[in-house]
């Protein structure tokens, strides 16, 4: 359920999309976002790290795209969303006494710590490869296949390396049965 709340924004903006244009998406992405940080904050009196980042960078590349009539603000979104993630994950390595991803995952599951520095390096390089991804299809695709691009590529992308990481992580993991 929590997925289909965090990607209810992307899925809303697709089908602004294909209903009208990329401006009346943008609008659409915009005012979700705003909804999605407001009814998380109102339920739980307190709002997600990547909420915020996403309506902040949302807000202000949609917001020029839809002052300055220039799809391209929204188009390059994703693309710094991803290389903020990927900076975050390679700064949580120094900054604290875990990585990020150990902090997010550490209560299901217990690794030893060279797999979670490893781990946080992949998704580092997941999310700054995703963007330049994003890049190449900005500049050599037209919008129709940047917005399918947007939803189900980034998407696709993102479950296959989860799957592919889930395979490495099964290596490190202890069996409490056996214990």
């Amino acid at each position: 359920m929590k997925f289909l709340f965090d990607i209810f924004p992307v899925a809303l903006f697709f089908i602004a999309y294909k209903l009208f244009d990329i401006y009346v998406a943008t609008a659409v992405a915009i005012a979700c976002s705003v909804l999605q940080v407001t009814g998380f904050w109102l339920k739980y009196r307190r709002v997600e790290t990547m909420h915020i980042v996403t309506m902040i960078l949302i807000v202000v590349f949609g917001g020029a795209t839809l002052i300055l009539q220039d799809e391209m603000f929204i188009k390059w979104k994703p693309t710094i969303l991803n290389w903020a993630f990927a900076i975050f994950f390679i700064i949580s390595q120094y900054i604290g006494e875990k990585p990020i991803i150990q902090r997010m995952l550490s209560s299901s599951m217990d690794l030893p710590d060279p797999i979670w520095t490893r781990l946080s390096f992949l998704w580092a390089l997941f999310f700054f490869s995703l963007g330049l991804i994003n890049i190449y299809v900005i500049y050599n695709f037209d919008t129709d296949t940047w917005v399918n691009f947007k939803l189900f590529g980034m998407t696709g992308l993102t479950i296959i390396f989860v799957i592919f990481q889930s395979f490495y992580i099964s290596r490190y993991i202890k069996d409490d049965a056996t214990t």
